[in-house]
């Protein structure tokens, strides 16, 4: 599941000394945990208590990104339920922020493993990850890296800082005496569910967009480490003169025409629109024809960027192939 870090494998073993069992899980670079992300950093070192907060004063969580935890938690709840186990490790220390609005639930398995359960135990584990959700929940937003002793007040906190959804959907989960199903919370939250969702298909569209921007970089670099690898070139085959004669001289003259211009001053022109406009049409190998003239303005062709690039691909077929 994509907020569940994944367990790859267990193993036993005596290398510390006794019999140990070993748990690997996935690495997730530069991740923290909840508590240390919002309770363990310099402005977080003396947390003010629930009482001192008041109506528009900052908050340590906002409710957006609240309910984006709370969406993310219940997803992996609800798998982790359908498959006859509970989470049972619902806390601060056990959720890693691996990534902008993130989150992924660590250790799981580990407890159902080490101790085991009976069907009614099952079922107080599951009732409990309730529990535990919501009291996460009033930790971030009271700002409490402990759990609260005294839920009214917490509750009466989120009804002035936070939205009356939220404070509904933490009463319920905190009602010990009601038993509920992870589908009954799913309904509860279908609206959030739905904006996540939303957000997350423009946060791809952005992806996308950045993906191609770099696919599209990629190509031109290729480009230009081709041209890098047939200009100039000592000898190849023997030939001390292969990169300035035949179809590689052309090469050479277009490097010249894209990185090498000059002004009516003879100073350096330096436009990167330039370049990028040329590498783009050699790409694409467009008909459009252009003027190449040598350095002494003694020779000048017309030819078309397919011709330029049909010519690159050769020169450089034969430079890989090892012949001429």
């Amino acid at each position: 599941h994509c907020n569940i870090v994944s367990f790859r494998e267990g193993f036993t073993t005596k290398a510390f000394g006794d019999d140990s069992i070993v748990f690997v899980y996935d690495y997730h670079p530069c991740a923290k945990t909840l508590l240390q992300h919002y309770f363990r950093s310099p402005k977080q070192m003396f947390k003010p208590a629930v009482s001192t907060q008041s109506k528009g004063a900052p908050l340590l969580v906002s409710e957006k990104t609240l309910w984006s935890y709370i969406v993310q938690i219940t997803s992996a709840i609800k798998t982790i339920h359908s498959s006859g186990l509970a989470c049972r490790n619902i806390q601060l220390n056990r959720i890693l922020i691996t990534g902008e609005d993130r989150i992924r639930l660590t250790g799981v398995g580990i407890l159902d493993v080490l101790q085991g359960e009976a069907d009614q135990q099952l079922i107080e584990y599951q009732q409990q990850d309730f529990i535990s959700l919501g009291t996460l929940i009033i930790q971030l937003a009271c700002n409490l890296s402990t759990p609260s002793q005294n839920i009214t007040q917490s509750l009466e906190y989120l009804s002035r800082m936070y939205s009356e959804d939220l404070k509904i959907f933490v009463s319920v989960l905190m009602d010990e005496n009601t038993p509920k199903s992870i589908d009954d919370i799913l309904i509860m939250i279908a609206p959030r569910i739905l904006e996540k969702i939303n957000r997350n298909h423009f946060h791809n569209d952005d992806l996308e967009q950045c993906l191609g921007q770099e696919l599209e970089n990629g190509r031109l670099v290729r480009l230009i480490s081709k041209m890098g690898f047939i200009n100039e070139r000592p000898e190849f085959d023997m030939d001390p003169s292969w990169s300035e004669t035949g179809d590689r001289y052309l090469i050479k003259l277009f490097r010249d025409y894209v990185f090498h211009q000059v002004d009516e001053h003879g100073q350096p022109v330096i436009d990167m629109v330039h370049v990028l406009t040329c590498l783009k049409k050699l790409d694409a190998g467009v008909d459009e024809k252009i003027m190449l003239m040598s350095r002494d303005e003694k020779s000048c062709l017309i030819v078309s960027y397919k011709e330029i690039k049909n010519c690159i691909m050769s020169a450089y077929a034969d430079l890989s192939s090892g012949r001429k």
